[in-house]
C-alpha cells in the first residue's frame, strides 16, 4: 500500500510538470496586424524601420533598392522572419534574399526556410523565410551566437534583368517567435541587450545624466533575467529522485524483522 501511495505521488509529480512544459513550447501568440506599423522601409542600418514582432509592415520600393527594419528578441526565444515581394510585369527572371543581422550587424545564419528564392518572369510576388536560431542568454565574445537585442532585417534583389531595373515594387515582412525556454538556456546573462544607443546610455548614466539616445527597444527592463525554466525542472528532477528514494527503502526494507528471530525475543 505504501508503495502505491509512492508511485502515485510521482506519477502526479510528473503530470504537474507537463503542464508547464507544454506551454513552454508552444508558438508565443501573436499579435494581430497593427495600424500603427509601418508603411516604409528604411534604407540602411541607421535608418531601419521598427518593427514589433507579430506586426505587418509593409513597404514599396524599387529593384535594386536595400530595404531595412529592425525588431527586437529576447533571451529564449526563436525567431521567424517572412517576407513577401510584389513583383510588376518585367523581362526576366529575378532574385531576391533576405538576410538577418544582430545589434553587432553580424549576419546571422537560418536554420532553414527560402533565404534567397528566383522568381520566373511570370511570377507575381515570390516569398522568402529565414528562422534564425535560439536566441542565447551570453555568449563568448568570438562566437557568433544570437544575444538579446535589436535584429535588423535586409530585403533586396541580387541578380535581374538590367532592363529591370528601377522597376516598383510592393514588400510586406513579418516576424514571429517561439518560446523554446529552458531547453536552450545558458548560464550568464548580457549586462546590457545589443540595442542602438546603448553605449551612449551607459556613459551618459555614469555621468549623473538621464538622457540619452536610445532605441526604445532599449529600455530598462526590456531583457530577461536570469530566471528560467531549467530552475523548475530541476526542482521537479530533485523531488522525483527523492520520491525515488523513498520507494526504494520501501521496497528494500522488508518487514523489519529478520525471520531467523522468533517472535517475544
Amino acid at each position: 500500500m505504501r508503495i502505491t501511495r509512492v508511485l502515485g505521488a510521482a506519477l502526479l509529480a510528473l503530470g504537474l510538470a507537463a503542464g508547464p512544459a507544454a506551454a513552454d513550447s508552444s508558438p508565443s501568440p501573436s499579435a494581430s496586424a497593427d495600424d500603427d506599423a509601418p508603411t516604409q522601409a528604411g534604407t540602411s542600418f541607421r535608418t531601419a524601420a521598427e518593427i514589433e514582432q507579430g506586426e505587418r509592415a509593409t513597404a514599396s520600393g524599387s529593384t535594386g533598392d536595400y530595404l531595412y527594419w529592425s525588431f527586437p528578441a529576447d533571451t529564449g526565444q526563436r525567431p521567424t522572419v517572412k517576407a513577401t515581394v510584389k513583383l510588376p510585369a518585367r523581362h526576366g527572371a529575378e532574385t531576391w534574399q533576405l538576410d538577418v543581422y544582430d545589434g553587432l550587424r553580424r549576419r546571422q545564419a537560418c536554420q532553414y526556410g527560402a533565404q534567397s528564392r528566383t522568381a520566373a518572369p511570370d511570377a507575381g510576388s515570390v516569398e522568402l523565410a529565414c528562422v534564425l536560431r535560439t536566441v542565447r542568454g551570453w555568449s563568448e565574445p568570438w562566437a557568433n551566437d544570437p544575444l538579446p537585442g535589436t535584429y535588423y532585417i535586409r530585403l533586396t534583389v541580387v541578380d535581374l534583368a538590367a532592363s529591370d531595373l528601377g522597376q516598383p515594387v510592393g514588400a510586406e515582412v513579418r516576424v514571429d517567435s517561439k518560446d523554446i525556454g529552458g531547453a536552450a538556456a545558458v548560464d550568464g546573462s548580457l549586462g546590457k541587450p545589443l540595442v542602438p544607443g546603448i553605449a551612449v546610455k551607459s556613459a551618459e548614466e555614469k555621468e549623473g545624466s538621464k538622457e540619452a539616445v536610445l532605441s526604445s527597444f532599449g529600455r530598462d527592463g526590456w531583457s530577461s533575467g536570469w530566471w528560467s525554466d531549467r530552475w523548475v525542472w530541476t526542482g521537479i528532477g530533485g523531488v522525483l529522485a527523492a520520491l525515488a528514494g523513498i520507494g526504494g527503502y520501501a521496497l528494500t526494507r522488508g518487514s523489519g524483522r529478520p525471520s531467523r528471530v522468533p517472535p517475544g525475543a
